[in-house]
C-alpha cells in the first residue's frame, strides 16, 4: 500500500524542484506538479511489456499501464528512481536505458512531470506482486485493438499513441 505521508518534490514546468508535497496531497485534486519516471520495456520482437495496476492503487486501479512507473521521492534524481523502480517492480537490474523526452501530464486529479525512457530487454522478468497485479508482453496490434476499451490507463493510451503508435 502506498504511504500518504511520502514526500514528493514539487517542480516547475522545467522540472526544477521548488518545494515538496505529501503523496496524499499530490493526488487529492490539487493538481500540484510533481515528477514521475516511466520506462517502456520492449523485447527484441517489438512487443511491449505492460503491468496491471493493483486494485489498491489510488489512481486507475486494475488497469494495464506502462512497464514501470514511479514517483520521484524528495531528494532523489529521476535516474535513481528509475533504477529503483525497475528493480522493485520487475526485478531487472541490468538494462540499457534510453532517455526519450519529458512532458507534463494533466489528469483530473493530478499533474505530473513525466520523464519517459525506453529499453530493449530479453532477460527474465519477475514481477513483484506487492507492486503490480500481473504483467506480460503485448503485441502492437493487441494494444491498438484495445485502446479506448477501458482496459488501459488514459495516460498509457495517450503516450502510446503519441510516441509509439505509428512505428
Amino acid at each position: 500500500m502506498d504511504s500518504e505521508q511520502e514526500l514528493f518534490p514539487i517542480v516547475d514546468e522545467k522540472g526544477n524542484v521548488i518545494g515538496k508535497i505529501k503523496r496524499g496531497n499530490a493526488h487529492d485534486g490539487s493538481r500540484i506538479l510533481h515528477p514521475v519516471v516511466h520506462l517502456h520495456v520492449f523485447n527484441s520482437q517489438g512487443e511491449l511489456y505492460l503491468q496491471k495496476r493493483p486494485k489498491w492503487k489510488d489512481i486507475q486501479p486494475n488497469k494495464w499501464d506502462i512497464s514501470v512507473g514511479g514517483h520521484v521521492d524528495y531528494g532523489e534524481t529521476p535516474l535513481q528512481v528509475l533504477r529503483r523502480e525497475v528493480r522493485e517492480e520487475l526485478d531487472i537490474t541490468n538494462f540499457e536505458n534510453v532517455s526519450m523526452v519529458y512532458y507534463i501530464f494533466e489528469g483530473r486529479h493530478e499533474r505530473k512531470f513525466v520523464y519517459i525512457n525506453r529499453t530493449i530487454y530479453d532477460g527474465p522478468i519477475n514481477p513483484n506482486h506487492n507492486e503490480l497485479s500481473e504483467g506480460r508482453f503485448w503485441k502492437k496490434d493487441e494494444i491498438c485493438t484495445n485502446i479506448g476499451n477501458n482496459l488501459f490507463t488514459q495516460n498509457f493510451e495517450d503516450k502510446y499513441q503519441h510516441f509509439f503508435g505509428n512505428k
